[in-house]
Formats: structure tokens, sequence, C-alpha cells
């Protein structure tokens, strides 16, 4: 496993291309929501590649949220 274990968390240095926090909410976020799902399923590709099953379930659970936004703002 690539992970290492920093004051009791998780560090997925491999990972820091996710977007930050706060831009998870807000107006943007139903126009992003594709560029945010493509991202996460990229990375859960890649966790999926080192052997990281933990890691790459949390990214595809994040992936089908930015799913969901975009079926909703679809219709």
């Amino acid at each position: 496993m690539t992970t290492h274990r920093q004051n009791g968390s998780r560090a997925f240095s491999q990972y820091s291309n996710r977007p930050p926090s706060g831009s998870r909410s807000g107006p943007q976020q139903g126009v992003n929501a594709k560029a945010h799902y493509q991202m996460y399923v990229k990375l859960a590709q890649a966790a999926a590649l080192t052997g990281d099953v933990v890691e790459t379930e949390n990214c595809y659970q994040h992936a089908e949220h930015y799913y969901r936004v975009m079926k909703e703002r679809t219709g």
C-alpha cells in the first residue's frame, strides 16, 4: 500500500488533485458536476490500480454523488 499514516489519518499524496472542500457546494456545483464526476471516476481507477480498496470505494461514492447531481439538474 502506498499510503502513509499521519496523526492518525490517511495521507493520500497521489490523490492531491481533489477539489477543495468548499468547492463542493454553491451555484457552480451543477456546472462542474460532470467534471467532478469524471475526476472521481479517474481517481477511483487510479486507486484500484494501486490496490487501495478503501480509497477506490471512497472515490466511487463521490462520483456517484456527482452523477446524481447531474441527473437531478437534467431532469
